[in-house]
């Protein structure tokens, strides 16, 4: 007898399933990379979809506004706050707002708005292009000879690119907000005071790095919501499916994003 006769079912049908799995996982990046290949095949090609750029612009950024000012707010309040008690025990406050502008600027701001944007504005590229797969409306344009993927995907990947580092800087500065209210009903610290400590410690490349990040996440945002929405399938299931595939996925290319940038950066300083 030999070995793959004596192999038992339950192990050879996990196996099977485990390769299936494994070659699943290569097409999939394999897909993923032709998705990136044609975006930037397409979008820096005329015409060029500035209205619908302005227009996805506002549905990222203003859309996002209240949500993203309240979140930064309490991160820079919270922070400060826990913070505190630590530098105290040292005799050490005077320190608090170079550590709060350190921590924001350097991770908190950019990853902050990012996971926000990935639930938020993920999900929403992720839902609204899948429906228009699934009710056929993407193959209806393509049937009438225009070009749904540059209107579709290339606007959307762009106005993420762009509005994230925006909101980013902006979550930065509410959070410095919110940590100078804490500071100065603790410490009494006036405004001017605060921001001259909040910047005294930072560098150019400190911003430098958060705006790279920044970029970086929001065009993972947007390739990612655009790409699992795109090419969703099993009718209004896979509306759903394309809106949940978005948030995990971004939210996880965030985080080793975040990692990868950090372990660049601290090489140069």
């Amino acid at each position: 007898m030999d070995q793959a006769s004596s192999t038992p079912p339950a192990k050879q049908k996990k196996r099977s399933r485990f390769g299936q799995q494994l070659s699943d996982f290569f097409s999939s990046v394999y897909n993923i990379h032709l998705f990136i290949l044609r975006f930037f095949r397409e979008a820096f090609v005329p015409p060029f979809e500035f209205k619908e750029i302005i227009r996805q612009c506002f549905e990222v950024g203003v859309r996002s506004f209240t949500l993203i000012t309240v979140t930064g707010f309490i991160v820079g309040l919270i922070f400060t706050k826990q913070s505190r008690p630590s530098l105290l025990e040292f005799g050490a406050t005077s320190w608090l707002p170079s550590l709060v502008s350190i921590a924001i600027m350097r991770a908190l701001a950019p990853l902050v708005t990012a996971l926000i944007a990935s639930g938020k504005v993920g999900s929403s590229i992720g839902a609204e292009l899948g429906s228009m797969r699934v009710t056929e409306q993407i193959d209806a344009m393509e049937v009438s000879g225009t070009k749904p993927f540059k209107y579709l995907v290339c606007t959307r990947v762009i106005a993420t690119t762009i509005t994230i580092p925006i909101l980013a800087t902006y979550t930065g500065f509410i959070a410095l907000l919110g940590g100078y209210l804490n500071v100065a009903q603790n410490e009494g610290t006036s405004y001017t005071s605060f921001m001259q400590q909040v910047f005294q410690p930072l560098q150019f490349l400190d911003f430098t790095a958060s705006l790279i990040k920044s970029i970086v996440f929001g065009f993972t945002i947007g390739i990612v919501g655009c790409y699992q929405g795109y090419y969703s399938t099993k009718g209004t299931e896979g509306v759903g499916k394309a809106a949940n595939g978005a948030v995990v996925t971004a939210m996880f290319l965030v985080f080793i994003e975040e990692i990868i940038i950090v372990q660049i950066t601290s090489n140069f300083r």
